[in-house]
């Protein structure tokens, strides 16, 4: 499959990665871009982005579900250094509002773990729609009761992590959340093409989601794909057999309706951990600052010392939701890239396939972006095998 864009010849195998994963029949297309030292080495795209055959093109976004929380983690990362705010500080010293019950033992750091206890959306709501009303959804999340005390386990926050850490951010930063993106982050960067709540002058760019059923993305995962792809964890010694399926359910698949994630409402709304509208090349140059330690081309948004404790690891237990020991730094997960050790490398991955990363050991930093597949909530095999390739490459220059 012919792609379009630029690779450093040493990088020419991430590219023919790419191509290979690119759909060879019906609709589909990618994007990845790499930063090797600060430097761009791939930016390539290909394939298509809507069933229509519309081509990916150099500005086009993709819906990255989960890896909008890395890009909402970073944002909040910028304003807590700004403000030189402790990540053990209470929340409800930000929002009194939260302070009911045990809600009041709950500090920044337990936000960015996932150890809030906050997970439970079939808490909240089984209606999806409600997700289209930002300040609605906070009001829920306010009174919603934990599943646990903060900081006693770790549970994937899968929905409720955008309103928790994005109700932060703008209480912090004392803007609505577009703007903090656009200022803290998009701005600095000089990115063109990050958002969350995709602006209506900017829908013509976007790629819509492609599925193998062409209707639209059911909310509910199957649970027969879910347990096969368990089984496949199991096999590769990922997480354990005997799995209680009620915590998933009730984070990632409680609601009775399906939605649908193409709507124009959908992608103009505010859903801080699933609708993210991004390229790869300004996923790669938000995650290329980490992997320098805070600065990217002379502009320095974090010192080398919050990166360095970015990266450390905050719990090694298995996750109540996900299963798998997710490695939870401060609003990130462990790189998956079997057969490659990556123990200063952090990121976020999402539903579909989707994902971004850095690793300042190495000083490497990559963006994924497509609209085919669906997968498991932390990304598919597809961007382990391109995670390999790169550090494959990156191992074989030092």
């Amino acid at each position: 499959m012919a792609l379009s864009g630029y690779v450093h010849p040493a990088w020419a195998d991430v590219a023919g990665a790419l191509s290979r994963q690119l759909p060879r029949r019906g609709a589909g297309g990618a994007a990845v871009c790499v930063y090797h030292r600060g430097h761009c080495v791939v930016d390539v795209w290909g394939g298509t982005r809507d069933r229509e055959g519309r081509p990916w093109l150099e500005d086009t976004v993709a819906p990255s579900f989960s890896t909008t929380k890395g890009v909402l983690s970073t944002l909040l990362h910028v304003l807590l250094e700004q403000r030189g705010i402790d990540f053990d500080r209470p929340v409800v010293e930000f929002w009194p509002e939260l302070a009911a019950g045990i809600k009041a033992e709950m500090t920044l750091r337990h936000v960015l773990c996932h150890q809030a206890g906050l997970y439970r959306m079939s808490d909240l709501t089984r209606t999806p729609r409600h997700m289209l009303d930002w300040e609605g959804m906070k009001a829920r999340l306010v009174a919603a009761t934990p599943a646990h005390s903060p900081g006693q386990a770790h549970g994937y926050h899968a929905l409720t992590y955008g309103w928790l850490a994005g109700g932060l951010a703008e209480i912090i930063g004392e803007q609505p959340l577009e703007a903090l993106l656009a200022s803290e982050l998009a701005g600095p960067l000089g990115l063109d093409g990050l958002y969350i709540g995709l602006p209506e002058a900017a829908l013509s760019r976007r790629a819509r989601l492609i599925h193998n059923d062409g209707i639209v993305l059911p909310v509910r995962v199957s649970e027969r794909g879910l347990r096969a792809t368990l089984r496949r964890w199991v096999h590769a010694g990922l997480c354990r057999a005997g799995i209680d399926f009620a915590e998933f359910r009730s984070a990632l698949t409680p609601f009775t309706e399906p939605f649908d994630w193409n709507a124009d409402e959908t992608v103009m709304a505010k859903i801080p951990a699933a609708n993210g509208q991004f390229t790869a090349r300004s996923l790669a140059r938000v995650y290329a600052m980490l992997a320098e330690r805070g600065v990217l081309d002379g502009v320095r948004l974090l010192t080398r010392e919050r990166v360095d404790t970015i990266a450390q690891v905050q719990s090694w237990q298995r996750d109540r939701v996900l299963f798998l020991p997710m490695h939870w730094r401060l609003g990130y997960h462990r790189v998956f890239a079997p057969g490659r050790r990556v123990p200063m490398g952090f990121g976020h991955f999402g539903f579909g396939g989707s994902g971004a990363w850095a690793d300042p050991e190495r000083r490497i930093a990559l963006g994924l972006t497509l609209n085919s597949g669906v997968g498991t909530p932390m990304g598919d095999l597809r961007i382990s095998r391109l995670n390999r390739v790169v550090l494959a490459t990156v191992d074989r220059l030092r």
